[in-house]
């Protein structure tokens, strides 16, 4: 492993062209391992430095491009840079019907390697206070406010549940339970199917084995960077919102959304935390924590519109 992260760090430096494409992500060269472990003091060990960067290193040979037909009909296709291949990781059953293709055609393409790669250092330490703020949220165990405490739980506390839902793509495979693990909570059977097609280009890695997530620090980063990155549903990608490439409509723009750290915390867990007030405490601890890193990252984000307290959450 330890001459494995010094070739990752290597690459970074000087990336050349190895006889594979070339990777534009990288971590970045202002945020060392020092950084790291006092952003995440009380961290459990299993998130280490060396598994972020392996993390940044593998996505980015990852391309995704997602077609759809209206809002739900969807045909996804990844290519793996590292050979230039393209597979087709999921065609939904209506995509060819008449019908289907009488619908509203959308074409969005996810380049992971675009994580924290802009050309505006600002905005990269930007972007990793909010994912870091989500992170630290999701899998703190300490005191509050202190802010010292995330990355300390691999897993949600209640394991009981099996955050099993009906979904034709990736359903559930008996006695697997699919409750949150990983830096951001990954939950569901229909999330852990589509992270898995995206990361590995098979959805029955994690549907068969969701405790990789728990017990693979490198996979369990992996689904960090691929939900920051991808769009679910409706939503567009906390990527987007927080680099702002993403604009609201009209219409959205009716729902009190805006772009900033508060649009986030509605497309993570708006159900939950948005539109009930400015006293929230998640949300709040969620903006603490952003503040807070910005704050070790030199940054202030005064032009913020930091909270979703008046934000209509997305459905389901």
């Amino acid at each position: 492993m330890k001459n494995r992260f010094i070739i990752i760090l290597i690459s970074a430096l000087f990336p050349f062209n190895f006889g594979f494409t070339k990777v534009t992500s990288t971590l970045p060269a202002y945020f060392s391992e020092k950084e790291f472990n006092s952003f995440f003091s009380q961290r459990n060990k299993f998130f280490s430095y060396a598994s972020f960067a392996e993390a940044i290193s593998e996505m980015s040979f990852i391309k995704i491009k997602i077609e759809k037909r209206g809002d739900w009909i969807y045909k996804i296709t990844r290519t793996d840079k590292r050979n230039n291949k393209e597979t087709v990781i999921r065609q939904d059953k209506d995509w060819n019907e008449a019908w289907a293709k009488a619908k509203p055609y959308s074409i969005l393409i996810i380049d992971y390697a675009d994580f924290s790669a802009s050309k505006d250092i600002n905005v990269n330490k930007k972007e990793l206070a909010a994912l870091f703020a989500h992170i630290a949220h999701e899998t703190r165990n300490g005191i509050n406010s202190k802010y010292n405490d995330g990355l300390m739980l691999k897993y949600e506390l209640d394991t009981n549940a099996n955050y099993i839902v009906a979904n034709v793509n990736y359903p559930a495979f008996a006695g697997k339970k699919y409750y949150g693990r990983g830096p951001i909570q990954l939950s569901y059977n229909s999330n852990y199917g589509f992270a898995s097609d995206c990361i590995f280009g098979d959805k029955n890695i994690l549907l068969k084995n969701p405790n990789r997530v728990g017990t693979n620090a490198v996979t369990a980063f992996e689904t960090a960077i691929y939900f920051w990155m991808t769009p679910q549903g409706t939503k567009p990608s906390p990527h987007d919102v927080i680099t702002a490439k993403w604009k609201p409509s009209a219409t959205e723009i009716q729902k009190g959304y805006k772009p900033g750290f508060g649009m986030t915390i509605n497309i993570v867990n708006g159900a939950l935390e948005c539109n009930k007030g400015a006293e929230m405490p998640a949300m709040n601890d969620r903006i603490g924590f952003y503040q807070y890193f910005l704050k070790k990252l030199g940054l202030t984000d005064t032009n913020c519109y930091c909270n979703c307290a008046k934000m209509e959450p997305y459905p389901g």
